[in-house]
């Protein structure tokens, strides 16, 4: 089982307001109504688009786009997309800072995430991400070759899966070594030839005046707080996506020589936005 990354000093928030509280619960009431019932819509595209389409999904990745993009202008999350998203098969890489990278990145690229199998037994976040295509996974050495037949249909299937290779999210001001476990499935007979992994960076920047790791995420932090506290702001900071050249499977010797590449690319890109480049 994966360790929760903890940098042993929680953040400090400013204490909420009167006015925002009242705007946590505006937002948030927004946000439920967009998440879900955006979700609800997608579902019942889906139980048309599944009889007719299998596991092509031609229509309801927007829609999970639509409401990952309506949802951080409910959040107030100013979000700045820069590089060029592949158009190929293959797969997605990025640093992991926060719950909001799943709005963040869902709204810049149409993917699915790959995830740890307890996230789906989590009140509300396991059934959000069962419905939009979420992939499941066991760190369990014996059930590496379903997983990597899992892996190979989706992709063949035209669908970007999206990993979080640090196995953790953290403060979002560091970029942790990436596990080369589950890199080992692009390397797959059907897959190396036909695949590219595209590294990508987010870096989120805390509203004027806060704790640089305002939106950061991690370790036993509670998600309800976090929530709140995130809500709270007038005027929010905003988050930057980067998508980094995608390099080709084929082009590399091994596990370890692709991870390592696609961390470099993505570690390069978070010095340069946080100004340490």
């Amino acid at each position: 089982m994966t360790t929760a990354w903890d940098s042993g000093v929680p953040p400090v928030y400013p204490r909420i307001t009167v006015l925002g509280w009242l705007r946590v619960v505006l937002r948030a009431l927004a946000l439920i109504v967009v998440v879900f019932g955006g979700l609800l819509i997608k579902l019942l595209l889906r139980a048309v688009e599944r009889p007719l389409c299998g596991a092509n999904r031609p229509v309801t990745p927007y829609m999970t786009q639509w409401v990952c993009r309506i949802a951080l202008r409910i959040i107030g999350l100013r979000h700045e997309v820069s590089g060029v998203p592949m158009t190929g098969r293959g797969a997605v890489v990025c640093n992991h800072a926060s719950w909001l990278d799943i709005f963040v990145l869902n709204a810049a690229k149409r993917a699915y995430f790959v995830s740890k199998s307890e996230v789906a037994r989590w009140p509300g976040i396991g059934w959000l991400a069962r419905a939009t295509g979420t992939v499941f996974i066991e760190r369990d050495p014996a059930r590496a070759r379903e997983q990597t037949a899992l892996f190979q249909k989706r992709l063949l299937a035209g669908h970007k899966l999206l990993f979080f290779p640090e196995g953790t999210s953290t403060d979002g001001r560091q970029v942790l070594p990436f596990k080369t476990t589950l890199f080992q499935s692009f390397f797959a007979p059907d897959l190396r030839d036909q695949i590219q992994v595209q590294p990508v960076t987010v870096v989120y920047h805390a509203p004027h005046g806060t704790d640089a790791r305002f939106y950061g995420w991690w370790g036993d932090m509670d998600f309800g707080t976090h929530l709140i506290h995130t809500l709270a702001p007038a005027r929010q900071g905003r988050v930057q996506v980067v998508f980094h050249p995608a390099l080709r499977v084929s082009d590399m010797p091994d596990r370890k020589a692709l991870a390592l590449a696609c961390e470099k690319a993505v570690r390069a890109g978070h010095q340069a936005l946080l100004g340490r480049g």
